[in-house]
């Protein structure tokens, strides 16, 4: 084994462990959102039955609407072609989940900052299977990274 093989096999390895875990992460992400979306395209009715007051029409054309928007997020999100994407709209979808929570005054840490956790759990997948998503968010800035300020 030469000097370059042993530095490179671990960061391999490391690299698939993460790729799998990215994959693990945002597949349940994509599970969850898929059985949202369908409840809201499939069994509107139930929905708005089972959702506390948040100040929507309780109208199931509304909720097709809503369902059909978060459906479509998904797919873009579980290609890896268009994950990033489907990433800055479901963003955009689960920040107007947040707000409809913070205006009705739902609990902080249970409903209100649920779409909180999602997103987290999203982003946190891709950034683990995409490392083009590591490159641009870096956790960790590398020795090269320029000046070092006091801040």
């Amino acid at each position: 084994m030469t000097t370059l093989d042993r530095h490179t096999a671990p960061t391999m390895a490391n690299s698939d462990r993460a790729g799998w875990a990215g994959r693990v992460l945002s597949g349940l992400v994509v599970l969850f959102l898929v059985f949202d979306a369908g409840g809201k395209l499939i069994v509107p009715d139930l929905m708005i039955a089972h959702s506390p007051p948040l100040g929507l029409p309780a109208d199931t054309g509304f909720y097709r609407v809503l369902g059909a928007i978060l459906a479509l997020c998904t797919l873009l999100y579980a290609i890896p072609r268009t994950a990033f994407l489907g990433a800055v709209l479901l963003t955009g979808y689960l920040g107007g989940a947040v707000a409809c929570h913070l205006r009705v005054g739902s609990p902080l840490l249970g409903f209100t900052l649920f779409g909180v956790y999602l997103g987290l759990a999203m982003w946190g997948g891709l950034w683990l299977r995409d490392g083009r998503v590591r490159a641009l968010l870096p956790i960790v800035a590398g020795p090269s990274s320029g000046s070092q300020s006091g801040i």
